[in-house]
């Protein structure tokens, strides 16, 4: 499984040597990009927006030339998430709109991101397992074959990981033939749980827990600190059940 160190310090990008996963509202401030000197992927933000302003304010034409720019000033990009819609409930009492809403504009999103060229992953949403089923089925209609894709992304799990739901998600991923996972906010504990059925994961719960534990002389502790992200990202990686590969997915 390889792990993506997710960072609100951009700027990292110019230094750091292990895989990172930055949010584009992070990196819509910067009017010079900051140069890649190692592989990344980007989060579209969209827990924030929808959380916020109970739907997205960023339009897909909009979103995919900020993907096509960060390609190319800022290089090695791997991949980016489209525009889904998470589908825990309370995001969906704040978009005022059902599950199956969410899944459609989901899928709809990625066929529009794709068809503007952006190296976009589709992302299976839901909330029951009847739920990413359905999901499943709309992407098919849509004419996107998900066990062809090279990743595909599972939504809404984040605040989840410590139960069985998430693994049992992924099972039925693997048994429609979709094995090759990211899962989004995946902390050590998830990963040793159902590490072994995902390709790929991510999280930025470091910096939460460098505020709380972090011991070097910061103001706010280690909620910033390079130094126990990495420490903290090496524990992840010694908790995962497989041995982390190393390749560009793109």
């Amino acid at each position: 499984m390889k792990f993506w160190l997710g960072t609100h310090q951009a700027h990292w990008l110019r230094s750091v040597s292990v895989p990172l996963f930055i949010s584009r509202r992070r990196l819509v401030r910067y009017q010079t990009m900051p140069v890649a000197s190692t592989e990344w992927a980007l989060d579209s933000g969209g827990f924030t927006e929808l959380s916020m302003f109970g739907g997205w304010q960023t339009t897909a034409s909009t979103y995919a030339s900020d993907v096509r720019r960060y390609q190319s000033e800022i290089g090695n990009l791997a991949w980016a998430a489209p525009q889904d819609w998470m589908c825990e409930p309370f995001i969906v009492q704040k978009t005022g709109l059902t599950v199956h809403e969410h899944q459609r504009r989901t899928v709809g999103n990625f066929v529009d991101l794709r068809s503007a060229q952006v190296p976009v992953i589709p992302v299976v949403q839901g909330y029951t397992l009847a739920d990413y089923a359905r999901c499943l089925d709309l992407y098919d209609r849509a004419g996107v074959k998900l066990p062809d894709e090279p990743l595909v992304g599972l939504g809404s799990v984040c605040r989840r990981q410590a139960t069985d739901e998430i693994g049992q998600v992924c099972q039925l991923m693997h048994n429609a033939g979709v094995t090759r996972l990211h899962g989004f906010g995946c902390k050590a504990g998830a990963i040793r749980r159902y590490g072994h059925l995902l390709t790929s994961a991510d999280s930025m719960a470091w910096s939460f827990g460098g505020r709380r534990d972090g011991t070097c002389n910061h103001k706010s502790k280690c909620a910033h600190c390079l130094h126990y992200a990495l420490q903290w990202r090496d524990k992840v990686i010694n908790a995962s059940p497989q041995p982390l590969q190393m390749t560009l997915l793109w």
